[in-house]
């Protein structure tokens, strides 16, 4: 069954808002239980499932689950059996056998769209990742390139969470919660565990999509902020319920386990929840919406205060994965070099550019393109970035960034790179020339006094 328009939300009002807030939708009224979860008969008959994002004694506040109102529960499928053709090109476990570690500077060009048909499940690919989906910690970084819509079959990540940035080409996303529309621009989280189908319906599209183990995305604190700023709790959207109950013939499940695809069949849509309540929901952010912090007097400052998500480790203000975006804002330092100042960093970083141009690259990086700079790496303004800057010199006035928006993947881990990443034809192999032109501006004073005086000073 193929999607129409008029079946996907498109304004806010379609949606409920809120991050982390505790929902409740029905497509039908009056298919909630009352005072209850799971009564012996549920309204309109039918079954009760909950899904867990969390382990069911995590505290209160960082418990995550849901209840499912279906028509027939998820279970009822066939066995699972590996995928045929095996994908090959996705990783949720980096190692020296199926991954290689790398500090140079990596940037890759955009990759084109495929010309055979390729749907969002057979586009993904992962690029670089560190730890482990066994283990329940890590990350992995993929993109992804397709032409196609998702037919009769749905995906699941039972590996962790799925962070999505479309670049190219909107995406019509049908969940077990509702419905989803996503353009570039906007991001969507799609929780582990829930089933969900790609529509494409701008034809071609291409994106990124940040994955965690073991954890789920947070708001960041904001400290001395105060309350407000930011990314605002009530911009975050979530669907509303919606349902497919018509006969399915060979509907396929897709379960990445492992890094590995699996298939059931089944004779039913996976979309067929009447009615859900909970606080573990797929949600979507306009990235138009962020509220950016930024210097006003001088220096330039951290990427932290751009921050959209984060995913936390155990160790205060340490996070496995932080989602951070540099959208249009205002430049207002004085006697302050204003773009990204060079710099190495213990976190490991992963850009992408979603339209625009950055800030700190004039020429190379592309929308659809990105970059690697791991840990302890250096990286900064390219050449010609930073003598356009300094040519300005301190009576540059305001200036006001727009038509941009990147974003970065940062984390405490070091990524290791796939082999097909590292291989690609889209690999910028003359990135590291951008720096290479960066030429000495040092004044030595003591030594033009001593040649002024007559005394050369030599070396011992």
């Amino acid at each position: 069954m193929i999607p129409k328009s008029s079946d996907f939300p498109s304004a806010d009002s379609d949606y409920q808002s809120g991050f982390g807030n505790h929902f409740s939708s029905e497509a039908i009224a009056g298919a909630l239980p009352h005072g209850q979860n799971s009564p012996l008969v549920c309204p309109l008959g039918l079954y009760a499932e909950q899904i867990s994002g969390t382990s069911f004694t995590a505290p209160r506040k960082l418990n995550h689950r849901s209840w499912l109102y279906r028509i027939k529960p998820s279970v009822t499928h066939e066995p699972f059996k590996p995928r045929v053709p095996k994908h090959g090109k996705l990783l949720s476990e980096f190692s020296q056998v199926n991954s290689a570690i790398n500090p140079t500077q990596i940037r890759w060009k955009p990759v084109d769209v495929p010309d055979e048909p390729t749907d969002f499940v057979d586009g993904l690919y992962s690029v670089c990742g560190a730890g482990s989906s066994f283990l329940r910690h890590g990350f992995a970084i993929h993109m992804y390139t397709a032409n196609k819509s998702m037919e009769n079959c749905a995906f699941c990540n039972a590996d962790g969470d799925f962070l999505i940035v479309p670049q190219e080409g909107r995406l019509w996303i049908t969940t077990e919660c509702g419905k989803l529309q996503v353009s570039p621009g906007e991001v969507v989280i799609l929780p582990q565990g829930f089933r969900f189908a790609i529509d494409l319906p701008d034809g071609p599209s291409r994106g990124y999509v940040a994955e965690v183990f073991g954890t789920h995305f947070q708001l960041p604190e904001l400290g001395p902020i105060g309350a407000n700023g930011l990314a605002a709790p009530r911009d975050f959207l979530v669907p509303t319920a919606s349902f497919e109950q018509e006969p399915r013939p060979g509907y396929t499940i897709i379960q990445k386990f492992g890094g590995e695809l699996f298939t059931a069949i089944q004779d039913f849509s996976p979309f067929n929840v009447v009615a859900w309540h909970g606080n573990y929901v797929p949600y979507k952010y306009d990235l138009s919406k962020f509220c950016p912090y930024n210097t006003v007097l001088v220096d330039h400052g951290d990427p932290s205060i751009n921050t959209v998500l984060t995913a936390p480790t155990d160790k205060p203000g340490v996070a496995l994965l932080d989602f951070v975006i540099f959208p249009p804002r205002w430049l207002v330092a004085e006697h302050t070099f204003r773009p990204p100042y060079y710099h190495r960093n213990c976190m490991s970083e992963f850009m992408g550019l979603i339209h625009g141009g950055y800030e700190a690259k004039a020429d190379g990086f592309l929308p659809g393109g990105a970059s690697l700079h791991s840990c302890m790496t250096p990286h900064g303004p390219d050449t010609k970035t930073y003598e356009a800057t300094i040519a300005r010199g301190n009576d540059a006035g305001p200036h006001k960034i727009t038509n941009t928006m990147a974003f970065m993947f940062e984390s405490c881990l070091m990524p290791r790179i796939c082999p097909w990443a590292l291989e690609s034809p889209s690999v910028d192999h003359d990135y590291y020339q951008c720096w290479i032109g960066l030429k000495s501006h040092f004044i030595n004073h003591a030594e033009n006094t001593a040649l002024h005086n007559g005394h050369p000073e030599t070396n011992p």
